[in-house]
């Protein structure tokens, strides 16, 4: 399956989720890559950006200039993106924004010719594993780390438990997985990829936590999950109705937590030796 034919993400819903990605993605890694990363300036491509939640998130954090490439198949969501962008860095430096349209299976090393970092969000688990060896392998003929935040590892817990919980878990991550995307399997298969290609890989858990604060997400993610899982097996039909309705309020309600696990990766290629660089 192609990246083209992923159903595209509403702005609204990635508007929705910011501050739960927000709170989620892993310190220990972005501090882990510091190190690491090659400038001035620095420049850091976005992969499938979406309205730029990371860049927020991210270029804030780092110090010096820093030149953001934006990639995204959607024109929109790219004037959106660019548009939001931090103009400067923890130190005050200057942050300039250019944007890329374009499907990320054609990411090449030339495309990150300079790079000092390929960063993306909710992005691997959407991807077939040729897409995701294409990104790897592009970042090591690059040299260049990468660092790829919040994807579904598959597990969810809501408390309280409901006798539903585990066969929609199922369904829904078997939908995850259709057209052969890599889906909740997306560490597995992109910490296998990068390993392959001389990276040294970290992962670190970035979970949702969700609670009464967060009840709007909740009912949007809930939605969207039972509605997945319904697409996949839809003899679940009016079982699955029904407990969506009692979810829904519960989560109106204040009544129910729900934690979506994720997972962060930071992939730092094997330092050139001397007799390679001869």
């Amino acid at each position: 399956m192609k990246t083209t034919d992923v159903p595209r993400y509403t702005p609204d819903w990635l508007e929705l989720r910011e501050g739960a990605d927000a709170a989620a993605r892993s310190p220990e890694l972005l501090e882990a890559l510091g190190p690491r990363l090659s400038g001035p300036p620095l420049v850091i491509h976005d992969l499938g950006c979406g309205t730029g939640s990371m860049g927020r998130w991210l270029a804030p954090r780092l110090s010096g200039p820093q030149l953001w490439i934006l990639h995204d198949r959607d024109p929109d969501l790219l004037d959106r993106a660019a548009v939001r962008m931090p103009r400067a860095a923890t130190d005050g430096s200057r942050i300039t924004v250019a944007t890329a349209r374009g499907d990320l299976s054609r990411l090449t090393a030339s495309t990150l010719d300079g790079a000092s970092l390929v960063t993306a969000s909710a992005l691997l688990d959407v991807l077939t594993p040729e897409e995701v060896d294409g990104i790897a392998a592009a970042c090591a003929e690059a040299e260049c780390p990468a660092l790829l935040a919040l994807s579904v590892v598959g597990r969810v817990e809501l408390t309280p438990a409901d006798p539903m919980d585990a066969e929609i878990t199922e369904a829904f991550n078997a939908h995850q997985r259709r057209g052969g995307l890599v889906g909740p399997d997306a560490m597995a298969v992109a910490s296998e990829a990068f390993a392959r290609h001389g990276a040294t890989v970290r992962t670190h858990a970035s979970p949702w936590v969700l609670g009464a604060e967060h009840s709007a997400l909740t009912a949007e993610w809930l939605r969207g999950w039972v509605g997945a899982a319904v697409d996949h097996r839809p003899e679940l039909g009016a079982h699955a109705e029904a407990y969506l309705r009692r979810r829904l309020a519960m989560a109106a309600a204040g009544a129910l937590r729900v934690v979506v696990h994720h997972h962060d990766l930071l992939a730092l290629p094997a330092p050139r030796t001397l007799g390679a660089a001869a």
